[in-house]
């Protein structure tokens, strides 16, 4: 059996599709591996703001376009790049054990957030990021970043910043840990929707394959991903706002707490929920409500 696998080229992207890939060979040890590297509209423009270029979507476009015409067979993304609506004929087969969810800091002279001096200049190209720092450290600066990990790490230096902020799962993937100054407490920094998580996307025709990726899907990261994407989902897929959200199963019990923020964090909306995990979709639904009801909508409004 012959599985062509799409992803994008860079080092962090193929280190996570070569650990899917080793996961595929467990349930189908006879399959022939290819996997296929997708330049997709993110990777091209790296000097462009992801807003300007179209916000979420544009790590995954040309891989789920080549997922539909059959160029590939399977798609292997860090679902936090997934927007919240995926094509017709597309669906996710396996959502694989979440990392580490939360965002760290690696700065200079490993100076703590709290250590940070007036005016320190903070590296993200994340809205989210930008606007959770804001918040609690009103006189930060937050400079544009782009960039693949080692790129933005190295900018600290080149563009003469205080820090970068970045995604443990992609430090510890990366086997880049060590690097870290200080883990970001969710509390304080909520995640992106579905970060730590890797899915492997099929066409929903593909039967086989479908089977075969079953026994790979982490039921509680499913579930907890699933109640995140449709917080997401409720907000408006492509909403310009900071989104952040987060579930959390724990036995039976799913907690889901999601923020919506203007983007220089003068206003945080944030606000949890509790249900099971049969109630992952009314939760992201049900909570976007709340979030608009207690001011989301009113910035919606703004933009």
């Amino acid at each position: 059996m012959n599985i062509k696998v799409g992803t994008r080229g860079s080092k962090l992207a193929l280190t996570q599709t070569n650990f899917a890939a080793e996961k595929l060979k467990k349930v189908i040890p006879d399959a022939d591996i290819e996997i296929c590297i997708i330049k997709t509209s993110g990777d091209i423009m790296q000097d462009v703001s992801l807003l300007t270029i179209g916000g979420q979507g544009v790590f995954v476009k040309e891989i789920e376009e080549a997922l539909l015409v059959k160029k590939i067979d399977l798609a292997v993304h860090s679902m936090k790049d997934v927007p919240g609506e995926i094509p017709e004929g597309l669906m996710f087969a396996a959502i694989l054990p979440r990392e580490d969810v939360r965002d760290v800091l690696v700065s200079r002279e490993n100076i703590k957030m709290e250590f940070m001096p007036k005016g320190a200049k903070i590296g993200t190209g994340s809205q989210r990021r930008g606007a959770q720092i804001k918040a609690m450290m009103p006189d930060v600066n937050i400079v544009p970043l782009r960039g693949n990990i080692q790129t933005r790490i190295n900018k600290i230096e080149t563009e003469n910043l205080t820090g970068v902020i970045l995604a443990a799962a992609g430090m510890k993937r990366m086997g880049l840990a060590e690097r870290i100054t200080q883990f970001l407490p969710v509390e304080t920094m909520l995640p992106a929707v579905g970060q730590g998580a890797l899915g492997l996307q099929i066409r929903k025709d593909d039967v086989n394959l479908a089977k075969a990726c079953a026994g790979l899907n982490d039921v509680t990261t499913a579930a907890e991903v699933a109640a995140e994407r449709a917080f997401l989902r409720a907000l408006g897929g492509g909403c310009r706002l900071p989104i952040a959200a987060l579930g959390k199963l724990d036995g039976l019990m799913l907690t889901l707490e999601g923020m919506l923020a203007a983007p220089n964090g003068i206003t945080v909306i944030r606000e949890k929920i509790n249900g099971t995990t049969k109630d992952a979709e009314e939760m992201g639904k049900k909570l976007a409500e709340i979030v608009l009801d207690k001011g989301g909508q009113k910035l919606l409004d703004l933009m």
